[in-house]
């Protein structure tokens, strides 16, 4: 895991990168505006972001039912269902599965669950040998890095970059950066993983409480072919991936990839319902790991409708300039930073303030979330648990008193318009002022609005 340290500070390295920085830009907005042409090309898209909305609402406030619902019904489809408090818990039973089966080696799909639960690390620990097949996630397991984007875990690496990873791993020619090729290289790669598979683990997207089964979905179906070839599939989803019933999925299925990655549905919409055969095993690990805690307040409890689809992160002027790793949590953009103080709020103060409240998250959440109102309450919140650093304090202080009295603010006004504009530059840009290290003031102007408004809209 990445140390904690603050998001400014974090950010800093991409940030100073104007290449990389607008390279990652301009790549996410491509995928933001396939994601408007998807949802403008649907009448009914509001309608089905406020159903969706509903749904979630509706399962979250009645969550122990159907969580038992759903225990029950995939049991009788043939399914073992394990329930973990945390993540130490969560990872302890999937090493018990493994270790009963004298298992050495797995293939796993995407998942942001084990991500969070830290388990490949873990497993690794234990001597279990651990591929990551999504073709992303492969890559930055292979540079030992993390995921940048819960849908787009390379979005960060250059096709350069990806071609001297696969030179130094899987041997292919140096200097190689022809995207076809290396894709070719690494499904040979991965393709001898999948044979050699003793079980396969997966994430899952959607749970059905009214049949017991689980929804994959997947681009390049590693899933299927990870879950095919061995005879035990194990499961790990968060307790907020219910939905109540089969008839509800088609909506979640509508939204999820037109918001993700622009196209109309996912290449590979895998359902299970309990194991493929009599000599096969399905286990699945209910996790909450938190989720309860944010399930109890009010104010962020519609968090927890969050369907993964990174939606947020794509539009997101602050993520796409400081990039993923900067916020140092498993789930990035402005869902991670309402997520990850909730767990940890010490760790993780900065990340609400990495957010320019200028509400386009809330505007494409495919399932409404309000984020940009739940990121200025967690302000508050920080505030109220003196988490902030002194200097902060005292300077909101002082601004709130200069805001509520009129002439003060004036009188500030005229002399910071009169001294920028006598000042020279490195008094305002150098290495004690971190505001202005990416960004430039303003010229200000000869008078403020309100002389302006007085001359020219006054009586």
């Amino acid at each position: 895991m990445l140390p904690i340290v603050e998001h400014p500070t974090a950010a800093k390295e991409f940030v100073t990168n104007p290449d990389r920085s607008r390279w990652h830009d301009r790549a996410l907005w491509f995928v933001r505006s396939k994601r408007d042409l998807q949802a403008s090309s649907l009448p009914e898209w509001e309608y089905l972001r406020e159903t969706a909305s509903q749904i979630k609402t509706h399962t979250i406030a009645n969550l122990s039912h159907y969580l038992e619902e759903f225990e029950r019904n995939a049991i009788a489809a043939g399914a073992i269902v394990h329930w973990a408090e945390d993540a130490e818990q969560h990872n302890q039973i999937v090493l018990e599965i493994l270790q009963k089966h004298r298992t050495k080696r797995i293939v796993k799909s995407k998942s942001m669950l084990t991500e969070e639960c830290g388990l490949n690390h873990y497993l690794e620990d234990n001597g279990i040998d651990v591929v990551d097949t999504d073709l992303g996630e492969r890559i930055v397991q292979l540079r030992k890095e993390t995921p940048s984007h819960i849908v787009l875990p390379a979005i960060h690496i250059k096709k350069e970059e990806v071609g001297e990873t696969f030179h130094e791993h899987l041997g292919t020619e140096e200097g190689a950066s022809d995207p076809k090729y290396l894709t070719e290289a690494a499904r040979n790669h991965l393709r001898d993983k999948f044979l050699a598979g003793q079980i396969g683990i997966t994430g899952v997207n959607f749970a059905i409480a009214e049949t017991g089964g689980i929804v994959v979905c997947t681009n390049e179906g590693n899933a299927d072919l990870g879950t095919s070839i061995p005879k035990v599939h194990i499961a790990c989803m968060g307790i907020e991936k219910l939905v109540p019933r089969q008839r509800d999925l088609g909506v979640f299925t509508r939204l999820l990839a037109r918001s993700a990655t622009g196209q109309p549905i996912t290449s590979y919409t895998s359902h299970f319902i309990g194991p493929k055969d009599d000599n096969s095993e399905l286990h699945i690990v209910l996790v909450d790991n938190g989720r309860t805690r944010l399930r109890a307040s009010a104010t962020f409890r519609a968090a927890m409708h969050c369907i993964r689809c990174g939606a947020c992160m794509n539009t997101c002027p602050v993520y796409r300039r400081s990039g993923g790793h900067s916020y140092r949590a498993t789930v990035p953009g402005p869902i991670g930073s309402v997520l990850s103080p909730t767990r940890d709020p010490d760790s993780y103060k900065s990340l609400p303030y990495a957010c320019s409240l200028c509400g386009s998250c809330s505007d494409v959440c495919p399932v409404k979330i309000p984020l940009h109102h739940q990121l200025l309450a967690w302000r508050g919140e920080l505030v109220g648990k003196k988490l902030l650093p002194l200097g902060k304090r005292m300077a909101m202080k002082m601004a709130s008193h200069l805001f509520r009295h009129p002439r003060l603010f004036s009188t500030a006004g005229a002399i910071g318009r009169r001294s920028l504009r006598l000042l020279p530059r490195w008094a305002t840009h150098n290495r004690f002022n971190k505001w202005t290290v990416a960004r430039d003031l303003p010229k200000p102007p000869q008078e403020s609005f309100r002389n302006w408004h007085r001359r020219h809209r006054g009586s």
